[in-house]
């Protein structure tokens, strides 16, 4: 059973919640994959209801959001495995199942062909509306020496010299499983 939310009456909770670190799930194919993030906005562009994520460009999440441009947003209520945010974190979808060694169950979306997940219940199904590539010229010296460092290897799933792109997704809707 899913609980329709308004947005707006959750947007703290929301906000609060990534910071801490949410869900951005993806699918193509046959493939789901869940990664943790701790940057994203919640905001209004085109009069739409839209979260933005940003995905480095190594990410396989990545991949998969080019592939099919549909993502959903997890959020952890209450009580949850915090083990959850550190596997999907850490480990790469390319060569692991982050939704089995997590353990986490996939709810069927109402909107989007990319399902939620039940252990983080609070939940925004988003299409993305727009897309684009960080410019580096245009960040500041310090953000660039603090988050984008050049002197490390992008490979591994800690690496952070890649730049972002930007995905702006319509929350098309959202709900609380229950």
């Amino acid at each position: 059973m899913k609980q329709k939310i308004q947005i707006w009456d959750h947007a703290e909770e929301i906000l609060s919640a990534v910071s801490k670190g949410v869900l951005l799930t993806t699918k193509s194919k046959d493939k789901v994959n869940a990664m943790t993030i701790s940057w994203g906005t919640l905001g209004i562009e085109w009069s739409k209801p839209i979260f933005t994520v940003f995905v480095r460009e190594n990410r396989f999440t990545r991949q998969l959001l080019e592939e099919n441009g549909e993502f959903t947003i997890n959020i952890p209520m209450e009580n949850f495995d915090k083990k959850i945010l550190g596997i999907c974190g850490k480990k790469t979808g390319r060569n692991t199942d982050k939704i089995e060694e997590a353990k986490l169950t996939l709810v069927e979306s109402e909107k989007i062909s990319v399902p939620a997940i039940r252990e983080l219940p609070l939940t925004l199904e988003c299409r993305v509306i727009y897309k684009q590539k960080q410019d580096p010229e245009a960040i500041t010296e310090d953000n660039k020496n603090k988050y984008y460092p050049q002197d490390v290897d992008s490979s591994f799933h800690g690496s952070n010299r890649d730049y972002h792109t930007a995905y702006y997704g319509e929350i098309l809707d959202a709900y609380i499983i229950q």
